[in-house]
């Protein structure tokens, strides 16, 4: 009687054989680690330092003992996620309440906040503490009027944007009563990024040219008057007075063209870009073909 071979198909698997079941276990086994990674890694994110060295500029015109610019130091205990306002607001509220800055919205849309961070400008309720070096100074926007402490005075600035005239102004109002002032999706999305200025002002605090010309509208007055000026809702009328009002030598032909204004904009608007923009609206005004 002949013996039969086992055939290849019918031959049991070894123990170091690859099996799909044991493939489904190496990948099980991968993830287990992999989550236990991740849990590692958010446990030393949370085991930071417990503290942070916070250094605040400090003046008072009205007090005789802090008439003499100076910095001082606060120990502030960290928590994951906190910005430099909320590091501000702590050291006010525990150790020196005569601390003064401005803080309204802490969302990034009210401008209020606008300091000098490390070297920087920076809206204070968007910059969180985790990204900077120690010890983190805070100090007013430069190249403005130190009121008290971190706030400066801010009328020069406003006045330069109110000189574009900020605001809407259609040659013609719709007909009917309950009529919309209709505007493009092509359009709207031409000036979205420059409707998100919120004038905080840290782009003129950064500009070379606003500080050695009182004159100069600036970059934020500039980002505004293109907004108005590019809407399609505002007529021809309402377009050439806006763009007198830009097409001059203290207006966008001041601009130098440094990027620092588009480098330091905490609502990321290019705003050099539409300065040049302006500039070549400007241009195209006064060519003439003959």
């Amino acid at each position: 009687m002949s013996s039969q071979q086992p055939s290849a198909s019918t031959k049991p698997a070894s123990d170091d054989e690859d099996t799909p079941q044991q493939r489904r276990l190496e990948r099980k086994r991968e993830r287990a680690m992999a989550v236990q990674s991740q849990a590692e890694g958010e446990r030393a994110a949370d085991a930071d330092p417990d503290t942070i060295q916070l250094e605040v500029f400090r003046y008072d015109p009205d007090v005789e003992a802090k008439q003499e610019p100076r910095f001082d130091e606060f120990t502030v205990p960290y928590e994951r996620g906190m910005t430099v306002l909320d590091a501000l607001i702590y050291a006010r509220d525990q150790y020196d309440s005569s601390l003064t800055f401005r803080h309204s919205c802490r969302m990034a849309v009210c401008g209020s906040d606008g300091f000098f961070i490390n070297g920087r400008q920076r809206l204070g309720c968007q910059t969180q503490v985790s990204g900077l070096d120690e010890p983190i100074r805070a100090e007013p926007l430069p190249h403005q009027s130190v009121i008290k402490d971190l706030v400066v005075d801010m009328d020069h600035f406003y006045e330069r944007m109110e000189a574009v005239e900020p605001y809407f102004q259609p040659d013609d109002l719709p007909l009917g009563e309950l009529e919309e002032q209709r505007q493009s999706p092509e359009n709207r999305e031409q000036i979205k990024m420059a409707s998100r200025c919120i004038q905080c002002g840290c782009c003129t605090s950064s500009c070379n040219p606003a500080q050695t010309d009182d004159e100069y509208i600036g970059p934020a007055a500039i980002v505004k008057g293109y907004r108005f000026y590019m809407d399609e809702r505002e007529g021809p009328d309402a377009q050439e007075r806006r763009l007198d009002l830009l097409d001059k030598e203290h207006g966008v032909w001041q601009c130098h063209t440094q990027f620092s204004c588009t480098t330091v904009c905490p609502k990321d608007i290019p705003i050099t870009e539409e300065i040049q923009v302006m500039k070549r609206e400007a241009i195209k005004r006064n060519l003439k073909f003959w």
